[in-house]
């Protein structure tokens, strides 16, 4: 096992070289193309496209009557370009809608294309041998001729996303206020289809025409995980739409039992899958972690806050409360509330001793700022907003751990820094 390591990254085999540069180059340039009609949220036409070409691809081989690569892209290429036309035809003149559309073109040109398929298996012409290999991709029979028409293509597909990098973006999110703005937008439109189905052709030498829309679009699926920035997304999708075609390549020659198109697309989604799991803002681990920190802090709060009413009500702010006497105004588990305290304590606003839980001035100054907010939100809904005294308590109990201290100034300022609470309640200030 090391040494067939070792033979692959050294790339003394040409083949080696040249599946590897072929698998990185189809996975970047997809996976930049894909990234636009990912955002104009078509994602499933990738997929009806993968599957439209094929029956191009058998006809440009019947009419041809050899497997010459050019012939092949061409017929995939006009095949995939009538399969976006008629789910547009259908989707804008008829009752059905886009994606039913899409499913309906992906499975009939599908089946057209497997019996056209079998016919060809059938007929008994040996240059048919390994036509079968564009359903599921065969990247390990790449030549020299192959990876240089990948490059063109690859190269023509870069230049043209970076010359029309405004355009393309604008459409992608507005196409509406791109139109106003005088844009060709249908141009637009025409031209990023044709873009897609030119890395769908592509590609299908790779991953084949059944694993293709994955390559187009769970790069930028992963991507988005790690940015909103849509340079650093474009970016962001080559590198990981590389790295999972270089990643099968690897994988199939070390284990020559296993293809490398799904391979490429089972690093594919590992990666996706660690990025919605483990991204560090939009990550589900994140959002969960984030979510903890939130139910603590409001939890802490408003601890803190039970210390100072119960301080208030019975003028002893010097001295200790006891958890039972906390739980008559909170009602929290005891287990709950102890893990509250310990945490009150580490954070340096809770003193303990025998008689129990004392405030430190760092403390009081938050506890004392609490309420205040709590007020003067209860103020705030009764004189602007005319509701009941006695129906403002929930809502300040929540919105009292979401006043920004820019906030807290504006209320005081237009309350005109009041001394009491719709209860007659003091707002403490210091």
């Amino acid at each position: 096992m090391w040494e067939n390591i070792q033979y692959f990254f050294s790339f003394q085999d040409t083949n080696i070289l040249y599946v590897s540069l072929g698998t990185i180059i189809l996975g970047s340039s997809a996976a930049v193309v894909g990234s636009f009609t990912f955002l104009r949220k078509r994602a499933l036409i990738g997929d009806a496209i993968a599957h439209a070409i094929l029956p191009g691809i058998c006809i440009a081989f019947l009419l041809s009557g050899t497997k010459n690569y050019v012939f092949l892209i061409l017929g995939a290429f006009i095949s995939g370009w009538i399969s976006i036309i008629l789910v547009d035809y259908i989707s804008k003149n008829s009752k059905i809608k886009e994606d039913t559309a899409i499913g309906l073109i992906l499975s009939v040109f599908f089946g057209f294309g497997i019996l056209l398929l079998t016919y060809i298996q059938q007929s008994g012409n040996a240059a048919q041998t390994g036509l079968d290999s564009f359903l599921f991709g065969k990247a390990a029979s790449m030549v020299l001729q192959d990876v240089i028409v990948f490059s063109v293509i690859s190269i023509l597909l870069i230049i043209t996303v970076t010359l029309f990098y405004k355009e393309l973006q604008l459409i992608s999110f507005d196409e509406a206020f791109a139109q106003s703005m005088g844009l060709p937008v249908k141009g637009l439109v025409f031209m990023l289809s044709s873009l897609t189905v030119l890395a769908v052709v592509t590609g299908i030498q790779a991953v084949g025409v059944v694993l293709m829309a994955a390559l187009l679009i769970t790069p930028t699926a992963a991507a988005k995980y790690w940015s909103g920035y849509l340079p650093r997304i474009l970016l962001l999708a080559a590198v990981i739409g590389g790295f999972s075609g270089f990643s099968g390549a690897f994988i199939s020659y070390i284990a020559p039992n296993m293809p490398t198109g799904p391979w490429v697309v089972m690093v594919l989604s590992a990666i996706a899958f660690i990025s919605i799991l483990f991204a560090p803002r939009k990550g589900i681990v994140a959002k969960w972690l984030k979510q903890i920190h939130h139910r603590h802090r409001i939890q802490d709060e408003n601890i803190i806050k039970t210390f100072f009413q119960i301080a208030e009500e019975e003028e002893s702010f010097g001295e200790p409360k006891t958890i039972a006497l906390i739980r008559e105004k909170r009602y929290y588990s005891y287990k709950l509330i102890r893990r509250i305290l310990k945490r009150l304590k580490r954070h340096g606003y809770l003193v303990e001793n025998k008689a129990g839980y004392y405030l430190t001035p760092f403390g009081q100054r938050k506890a004392a700022r609490l309420v205040k907010l709590h007020r003067l939100w209860e103020l705030y809904l009764t004189e602007y907003l005319r509701i009941a005294p006695d129906h403002v308590h929930e809502d300040a109990d929540t919105i009292e751990h979401l006043i920004t201290p820019e906030l807290e100034k504006r209320l005081e300022e237009k309350l005109g820094y009041p001394a009491v609470d719709p209860h007659n309640s003091k707002i403490p200030y210091e």
